[in-house]
């Protein structure tokens, strides 16, 4: 699959400002055919126009001076890395009309939900313009949401929940993949090319769009006549590669009739690969995984491992923060919902270009 005209210009530097303002454009009001909304508009008593909950028009109309929170994840997060480069490419648009685009994250996993909620808090503190949030974990998650858009705070949701989370939220638009098309896409995958037993290795259990991954896995392999269950392990464990290597090698051990590994994110991929050598299962058990890095599309090339599914995170970080600034200043809003950046599946006939947008930092 070509890559998509936004992301040609985007290899090997960073966007003048005069590309950025176009592609932001182009991006969210030309692609979405008739994107422009209109409603009310009140005065926080400041003398700031913010927008009202589920209001169609935007804050500030005309004045561009957006205070923008993106809640993301940790910063040592390879997965991470990608979305906040696509969201400080967009936040140059931001700044260039005086406003500011401000990132928070968690400095682990270990209380995903909880800690997303504070920071969700956190960023309602300082009367923002907009947040953009992941719902990772709703039941911890919506309340603090549900408060932001209470208080007139136009919320979008991004990379995890789907556009069911923005409705149920009250949120603006959904940005990003459907983990559980994306899953299915994989299982499919992995049974067109003989897997029977695909063992879907968990290390965040609990999490929404981790667990509608494993979901996906397991509906498409049934689909094509093949199974799936799912391995979950303490969210401790994400981020140690050693406690995930052996874990995946003793359930290999296990049970012999495992055929095929899939893996939420790529730091458990690389354990995965571990595991496989380790266990010597490397003539019969299948990688895939979600998300990409270097070493991914390095197996890939090299045929060690079948697929990489990308969500295209570059994508979800500037669409998101490109589409608050134009709505809250412009009212200017895609129709489109879910706004969909994924799934591609990136296998050993498109990997080339892959790696090079990875070697760009914006795949």
């Amino acid at each position: 699959m070509e890559r998509t005209q936004i992301g040609r210009p985007l290899l090997g530097r960073r966007l003048s400002r005069r590309a950025l303002t176009a592609v932001s454009v182009l991006a969210v009001a030309a692609t979405a055919l008739t994107g422009c909304t209109s409603g009310k508009a009140t005065d926080d008593g400041a003398g700031k126009s913010t927008a009202t909950a589920g209001g169609g028009a935007a804050a500030n109309k005309g004045n561009g001076k957006n205070s923008i929170y993106v809640i993301g994840g940790k910063p040592d997060d390879p997965f991470w890395s990608a979305i906040k480069r696509g969201g400080e490419d967009a936040a140059d648009l931001v700044k260039a009309g005086g406003g500011k685009v401000t990132f928070l994250g968690p400095q682990n996993y270990d209380n995903l939900g909880p800690d997303a909620a504070k920071l969700t808090l956190t960023a309602i503190s300082q009367s923002p313009s907009a947040i953009l949030v992941p719902d990772w974990v709703p039941e911890n998650q919506d309340a603090a949401i549900k408060q932001a858009v209470a208080k007139g705070i136009p919320v979008f949701i991004y990379n995890s929940g789907g556009a069911e989370a923005a409705k149920r939220v009250g949120g603006v638009k959904y940005i990003g993949s459907d983990d559980y098309v994306a899953g299915k896409a994989g299982g499919v995958k992995f049974a067109e090319e003989g897997a029977k037993n695909i063992l879907c290795v968990n290390t965040v259990p609990g999490s929404a769009n981790q667990e509608a991954r494993c979901k996906g896995i397991k509906d498409g392999a049934k689909s094509k006549g093949s199974s799936s269950k799912q391995l979950p392990l303490p969210s401790s464990n994400f981020g140690n590669p050693s406690a995930v290597t052996q874990a995946i090698k003793g359930a290999l051990l296990q049970d012999s009739s495992i055929d095929a590994l899939v893996t939420i994110g790529v730091q458990d991929a690389d354990s995965a690969a571990a595991a496989i050598e380790q266990a010597k299962a490397g003539d019969k058990v299948e990688l895939g995984t979600f998300d990409l890095s270097q070493s991914q599309l390095d197996r890939i090339k090299d045929g060690k491992q079948l697929f990489a599914i990308d969500q295209q995170p570059y994508l979800q970080g500037f669409y998101a923060v490109s589409m608050a600034n134009q709505y809250l200043s412009y009212g200017v809003l895609p129709p489109q919902n879910p706004l969909l950046t994924g799934p591609l599946l990136v296998v050993k006939d498109n990997v080339d270009k892959a790696i090079a947008g990875t070697k760009a930092g914006v795949r």
